[in-house]
Order: structure tokens, then sequence, then C-alpha cells
């Protein structure tokens, strides 16, 4: 069996790339000038208007959730581990693993998916599509204030008519109901092991931002079953336990 753990870092491989500082200059100038240089910095910036603030996330969300999808990156694990039995756990909120053929019943998108929306308050345990919210913001963007020019454009709860967001881990106010039964089937999946059965645990592209969901739940499969192996693909943070000994590489 293989585990698949994936971080930021695999997305980033496939250019969608939270920190690439050109790309952000060249879609977000309004808010260069304002001192900022990446997108990850906008992750609970909370200093702008509603009007720039949708202009930022529908552009950003529109790119890294929407646009394209197909990844040499994410094509080439897929063929590594077609013929094996596989369970994605990642905290990339992009799905790039289903637009990219992984199965959608073997993935856990823990930090959850930039697809949906939620309240903020919340007044429902409800999500819906952020997609066409999101293109009724970017057509209202002013190209040069760079915010959303329409209020009525600025996306709102479906029920309650309040504030709303992705429906991605940032506070308290997360709706995790739509990712139990990913959880639940991960459960099974990882509880139906049979003793001896050898077990491959390849972990690409998390770090430190958040080592708790991923990097360090890897780390701990490994060093409980002496039958399982532990794969670290990273550029900056590839060390692994040294209890792991020639189990790990």
């Amino acid at each position: 069996r293989v585990v698949i753990g994936a971080g930021s870092g695999l997305s980033a491989a496939a250019g969608l790339d939270f920190g690439d500082e050109e790309d952000f200059a060249a879609r977000f100038p309004a808010l260069v000038r304002r001192g900022l240089k990446a997108a990850y910095q906008m992750i609970g910036y909370s200093e702008l208007s509603e009007a720039a603030f949708w202009a930022f996330w529908s552009v950003h969300v529109m790119q890294m959730r929407f646009a394209g999808g197909r990844s040499p990156v994410y094509e080439s694990l897929l063929r590594l581990v077609r013929e094996k039995d596989c369970f994605v756990l990642t905290t990339n909120v992009d799905a790039m693993f289903v637009r990219n053929g992984f199965d959608p019943e073997r993935v856990w998108s823990i930090q959850g998916d930039y697809g949906f929306l939620q309240c903020l308050r919340p007044c429902t345990t409800e999500v819906w599509p952020s997609a066409p919210p999101l293109q009724r913001a970017l057509a209202a963007i002013d190209p040069v204030t760079q915010e959303v020019a329409d209020p009525g454009c600025i996306p709102r709860c479906i029920h309650c008519g309040g504030n709303v967001f992705m429906n991605v881990r940032g506070g308290d106010w997360f709706l995790e109901e739509p990712y139990r039964p990913q959880r639940e089937r991960w459960r099974a999946w990882f509880g139906g092991m049979r003793p001896g059965e050898r077990l491959l645990l390849l972990d690409v592209g998390s770090g430190f931002n958040t080592p708790s969901v991923v990097r360090w739940p890897m780390e701990r499969i490994a060093l409980r079953d002496p039958d399982a192996r532990l794969v670290r693909i990273n550029l900056h943070h590839a060390d692994i336990p040294r209890e792991l000994g020639g189990r790990g590489l």
C-alpha cells in the first residue's frame, strides 16, 4: 500500500506557488504598493476593504483552483502509484489530485477546498460552489483600483446574507462536515492494514507551516509500523527521523 502525504511544495512544483513574487507583482500591483510581495502574505491579512479583499481572492482562487488543472507533476505521480492500493492525505486546497485523475474516494483534503464557499458565522453547515460568485466579482473588478466596483458582486452567504470565505481551515468558523466522509474512508482504509503488509509513506512537499497535519503524522506511522518505509521529497526540509534508520529515505 502507498500513502501519499502532500503539502504546498507539490503544487508549487506544478506552478501553483503561493510564494511566487514575480507573478504576484504582475497580477496585483495595487497590493505591491501596499508593501505585499506574495500570495501567502494574504492569508489572514485584514487591512483591505471588502472591495479590494474580494478582488484579490477572486483572481487568486480562480487561478489556483479552476484555471487549467492538468499538471505533468501530478500526472507523473499518478503513473507511479496507479497500480497500487493508494490513499492521499493533503493540505492543498486546490483539488489538484482529483483534477489530475486520482480517485476522489481516496483523497482526504484535510484543510478544505477553494472550490466551495461557507458562511463565516456560520449560520449553516452547508457549503456551495465558489466559482459562480467569484466569477461575478472578477467581472466587476476595476482594472485601475483593483477593487470590486459593484458592491452587489461581493460574495455573500446564500442563507443569511452575511460574510463568507472559501471553505478552508482558517479559524474556528471552518466547517469540517464536507470532509468527514473523506476522513472516515481514510480511517477504514488504514484500519484495514493486515499484519506484515508493506506500506510506503511518500511525503512530498510538506514543510513546517502546518507539520502537524501531514508531516508529523507520516513520521509517527512510520515509527510505529516496522513494515513501513518513509520517503520524503522536499527541497528545503528533507530530513527524516534518525530512528527510522534504513527505513527512511
